[in-house]
């Protein structure tokens, strides 16, 4: 894009006593059609998180269609988490590379055709084929769509109204997608979870023509080869790991083996971008004091946040008998509250106050949210038990992930943009699975511990006859429940960490009204002017 669409997100001259003051260009006038413009990102963003979870609620039906087996079942999930988080990084090297738009129109085409192979599939194969097909594509739709972002609006009021709508999608996204899936399953069928990102892809095609602007693409544009192996099969490894030991446990040896290997190749990764001529992450994007701890911030919610959503699912369909539809609409409060967390109380004080002083009471109102689920019971009503928790859980990501991602993409070098929002991206999805992973295998574990005990005290009870089933049904319905309170308290915990890294990490201030954002450092200053 030129002007403002990808040119104006650089930062102000350097510092006193440092390099000397470069040649800045006043910023360009406003785009008039960069409203149109985020209502194009916004659909796609929404796109690409909601695939993370609508299927989640017809994956019983797809599997009973399919024939799929209880062990396979998974892969409906995870060919789609592995090529997503694997390939980030180099989706948001390509967008800088080759240019945002362009990208981002393909990565359109791609998904809305992986989506349609994945709804007409006739067998388990060419479902999970579709579904890694989608997760490549959006990795090159998702970090094109925040650089855009970025790099469109780039001062004031506006970047917090729009970073405040993007915010909303990022942290609504995973509920919005049980609720999608809910309706589609249950009033048409399974396969619509796929096939309703056709119209929704072809429709934001045809509209990013129109609104968004092309950027001329440099001259000599690299890619660093070693550092896509690397850091893709690094990220692969730890994605596969966690994905693997919901099923297997921590202790398996491929999840071990999976989980070392993939630290190791992330180290050698980190290890050769200080080395390489043309980096696929830049050090300086991740060097940035603010900008690391808005990433570690990040990963850290969706770590407990993601288990929430699993266990709330599950706890609402199985412990509480709702249909699919009713356990999806139970999500709405959430989803009302994250948009107004976001759009009303975070977009509206970025501006006013440091990022750390939304990130923080943000990030302990949610992990109080997950405090309160720790008191469900198999016996709990939603309006006195889960929805409050929805409520504040709702309301603290709301404030947590907006000014989270304004504060990671701030002052970032124009050809830098997409990697770093790859990396905000990462963050998010590895962090969502091993959130999921960790925290599932926590509650299935102490569920199991606690229901045995629970079985043998009945036992002794029965002086030798077999327990009644409304007994047994009862005691297993209470082991399910404890193992996710247990789960659930650990992850109000994790909550408590993305507070106070946000808190001891993060200390820029409040972007002023009318101003540039604030460069992270200075090479990066540098380097936006070249």
């Amino acid at each position: 894009m030129s002007g403002a669409s990808e040119g104006a997100g650089v930062g102000p001259p350097a510092a006193a006593g440092g390099p000397t003051t470069p040649r800045w260009a006043a910023p360009a006038e406003p785009d008039p059609r960069r409203w149109w413009a985020l209502v194009v990102i916004a659909i796609a963003q929404l796109m690409v998180v909601l695939d993370a979870t609508i299927v989640n609620i017809a994956l019983p039906s797809a599997q009973r269609d399919l024939g799929m087996s209880d062990a396979n079942r998974q892969w409906v999930i995870t060919a789609y988490t592995l090529a997503f988080g694997g390939l980030l990084l180099l989706g948001g090297r390509i967008a800088d590379l080759v240019g945002r738009k362009k990208t981002f129109m393909v990565g359109l085409v791609g998904f809305a055709v992986a989506s349609g192979l994945g709804g007409a599939a006739s067998g388990s194969g060419l479902l999970f084929g579709a579904r890694a097909l989608q997760g490549v594509f959006a990795a090159l739709l998702a970090p094109s769509a925040l650089s855009l972002l970025t790099t469109t609006f780039t001062v004031g009021k506006e970047r917090s109204k729009a970073f405040g709508i993007y915010g909303a999608i990022a942290g609504g996204g995973a509920a919005i997608g049980l609720i999608a899936g809910g309706l589609l399953t249950e009033y048409l069928n399974w396969r619509w979870c796929l096939y309703v990102n056709v119209p929704v892809a072809t429709v934001a095609f045809a509209a990013a023509a129109v609104v968004l602007r092309s950027k001329a693409v440099p001259e000599r544009a690299h890619l660093d080869l070693p550092g896509v192996l690397l850091g893709c099969s690094g990220l692969v490894a730890i994605v596969y790991g966690c994905s693997e030991a919901r099923p297997r446990g921590w202790g398996d040896g491929l999840v071990l083996g999976m989980l070392v290997g993939g630290a190791l190749l992330l180290g050698a990764f980190a290890w050769w971008q200080t080395r390489a001529p043309h980096p696929l992450l830049p050090p300086h994007v991740v060097r940035d004091r603010n900008r690391g701890g808005a990433f570690l911030t990040m990963a850290l919610a969706v770590i407990a946040m993601f288990g929430m959503f699993l266990f709330l699912t599950y706890y609402l369909q199985t412990v509480l008998g709702y249909s699919p539809l009713k356990a999806g609409l139970a999500f709405l409060p959430m989803v009302a509250a994250i948009v107004i967390g976001s759009t009303q109380i975070s977009a509206r004080l970025l501006h006013l106050v440091p990022p750390r002083f939304l990130m923080v009471p943000g990030a302990l109102l949610a992990s109080a949210g997950l405090f309160t689920l720790t008191f469900l019971t198999a016996e709990s009503a939603y309006a006195a038990h889960v929805l409050p928790a929805e409520l504040l859980v709702g309301l603290g990501m709301g404030l947590t992930f907006m000014p989270v991602m304004a504060t990671a993409t701030t002052g970032v070098a124009p050809q830098d943009a997409g990697v770093t929002s790859a990396t905000v991206n990462t963050a998010q999805q590895v962090g969502g699975s091993i959130g999921t992973a960790l925290l599932n295998t926590l509650a299935t574990s102490t569920g199991a511990t606690y229901l045995a005990g629970r079985l043998a005290d009945a036992a002794r009870h029965s002086g030798g006859h077999p327990i009644p089933p409304a007994v047994r049904e009862g005691l297993v319905r209470a082991g399910v429940v404890h193992g996710f309170t247990v789960a659930i308290g650990v992850g109000s915990v994790i909550m408590l960490g993305a507070a106070l890294a946000a808190g001891l990490i993060v200390n820029g201030p409040a972007p002023r009204q009318g101003q540039v954002p604030a460069a992270g450092s200075a090479d990066s200053a540098e380097s936006a002017v070249r």
